[in-house]
């Protein structure tokens, strides 16, 4: 079936704008001008007036967690409404009243950031959870999914106790009593992860049906996703099933690539005799990088600084790996063929990584490994140069600095925040630079992204801009989220441009953000989202 849509402000990745397009057997087959499209159906097929509207390839979200996203929206939500720790625990006890939840199980919620809270501006503790409930274990994740709080029930159903040891890569926290006071960071909140109910297949796949349908509301057609550690007591086996399983019913609307976090070489190892390894799979559901956590988040102070924290001294975060970890996991998977991308939010850890991966190439080099760095946040200009040198991808967030502006300076000192954030410095040297949102962490609102990548300005109250010459153009942000993306997944020839033979996945917005006022563009609606020709979200009128 031959779809011709003409009429419209068309982005195909080049400039200018074109005016028609058409999509035949999941495909793009044209790309130009009105005439060119009557021309075409003559030959046959429907037709449909754009009457205007702007459309572009979809976005590719190019780091975000799939699952979680999925399980986050089965949880109490206190990213909104939640501006005080009173609120958190009301919204909390909410939700236990709506849910009608037998004593001893679990309540949980996510999305908590202790900087907005105005009443006390501190984390939650297990004696603010004794408030939600004392018969059943609680549970809130913070935002950046670097640090949970549990309640005095959770802490006895999970057994920590002050002897317990601490884990490598993380840690729980101890009270002025000697007592666990109910904080896990990084590692340390799979001790609590370990004791939570664990899902099955079918839980799986209704997460990930979830999630995909909020993802096509905001006009996201691939995302690029780690999803093997999402639940401490469930196998990357089991969460691939459910992928197969789904594709295989003709339910995916979201084209997946996993960024498969392993985290030792044992199970690198296992997974590669597997016959799994960077580009294993199909159009819906294929692996990507072997996807490392370096480090923590900047909110939570667990990013891992090359110096002590501005506003904590003494304090430089969690690294998660050694130098020898890094070092052994990123060789393996490099002389393996396989793709790395590690997490890196502090300039300490990424120190870590950039030597590491020096230490890979100089062993055994290859032309177009494509190995990155995700977040790329925290940032020396020796850094970034070594950036480009090493030909390394950069998966970028820019509707963090919605958040971060507020506290980046504070955190990290003047010096070090006044070359962070470098997003345009790291695309002009040629670096490819692709955006995400590491949903959950922030909603998957590829437009609010895409603004804050050009604005460098807060989204409500337009606060900044924060180094105003690392703000991207329109295009380059765009290109970041469709061209840019395709290319971390080796996909640059098949997806991410409205071009003959590129897979057929669009979105079509309701105003152009090429016209549109800048500080607009995340409240352009989302009109309608195609994948492979089909429409997989409509607005309503």
């Amino acid at each position: 079936m031959r779809t011709i849509y003409y009429g419209g402000s068309v982005y195909t990745g080049s400039l200018p704008l074109a005016e028609a397009f058409a999509v035949e057997d999941g495909r793009f087959i044209f790309a130009g001008t009105n005439r060119e499209a009557r021309a075409l159906a003559e030959k046959g097929g429907e037709t449909v007036d754009l009457n205007g509207r702007f459309v572009c390839a979809g976005f590719n979200d190019s780091h975000m967690h799939l699952l979680n996203y999925g399980y986050a929206l089965q949880v109490a939500d206190l990213s909104s409404n939640t501006g005080s720790l009173a609120q958190v625990l009301e919204t909390m006890r909410a939700f236990l009243r709506e849910k009608r939840l037998a004593p001893g199980q679990w309540v949980r919620g996510r999305g908590w950031n202790h900087d907005y809270f105005t009443d006390e501006p501190r984390f939650p503790t297990r004696l603010d959870l004794d408030q939600v409930s004392t018969e059943h274990p609680v549970c809130i994740v913070r935002a950046c999914g670097h640090t949970c709080v549990v309640n005095t029930k959770a802490l006895e159903m999970i057994g920590v106790t002050a002897d317990t040891p601490q884990p490598e890569g993380g840690c729980f926290e101890l009270g002025e009593d000697g007592k666990p006071n109910g904080v896990f960071r990084e590692n340390g909140m799979d001790l609590v992860y370990g004791k939570l109910p664990r899902p099955g297949t079918a839980d799986l796949k209704a997460m990930l049906l979830d999630a995909q349908a909020h993802l096509n509301s905001y006009g996201v057609t691939s995302c690029q996703t780690d999803d093997f550690t999402a639940f401490a007591n469930v196998d990357w086996h089991d969460i691939m099933e459910a992928y197969r399983q789904l594709e295989a019913e003709g339910k995916m609307t979201v084209r997946m690539a996993q960024q498969a976090q392993l985290t030792t070489v044992k199970d690198l190892e296992a997974f590669l005799e597997e016959g799994y390894n960077t580009g294993w799979g199909d159009e819906w559901v294929k692996v990507g990088p072997l996807k490392i956590l370096g480090d923590g988040s900047l909110g939570a102070r667990s990013a891992y600084l090359s110096r002590d924290y501005a506003d904590k001294p003494g304090c430089r975060g969690i690294p998660i790996y050694t130098q020898q970890q890094f070092d052994d996991l990123i060789g393996c998977a490099n002389r393996s063929g396989m793709q790395v991308a590690v997490h890196a939010i502090g300039d300490g850890i990424l120190d870590r990584v950039l030597s590491a991966y020096k230490k890979a190439l100089a062993e055994n080099p290859r032309a177009d490994h494509r190995h990155g760095v995700v977040h790329c946040q925290i940032t020396r200009p020796d850094q970034l140069t070594d950036f480009a040198a090493l030909g390394l991808h950069a998966y970028i967030q820019p509707i963090f600095l919605d958040y971060d502006i507020h506290m980046v300076e504070q955190r990290v000192g003047p010096e070090l925040a006044s070359t962070s954030y470098a997003f345009r410095t790291l695309m002009d040297s040629g670096v490819w630079t692709s955006s995400g949102t590491d949903c959950p962490v922030e909603l998957p609102r590829a437009l609010a992204c895409i603004q804050c990548a050009v604005t460098r300005c807060t989204l409500k109250d337009r606060m900044g801009p924060y180094l105003p010459n690392e703000g991207l153009t329109v295009r380059q942000a765009i290109d970041s989220y469709t061209i840019h993306s395709a290319h971390a997944t080796f996909e640059e020839k098949v997806k991410g441009r409205i071009a003959p033979g590129y897979l057929a996945d669009f979105v079509v917005l309701g105003e152009s953000p090429f016209e549109a006022d800048p500080y607009t563009i995340g409240d352009i609606p989302v009109l309608a989202t195609y994948v492979g020709g089909n429409c997989v979200y409509q607005a309503r009128d």
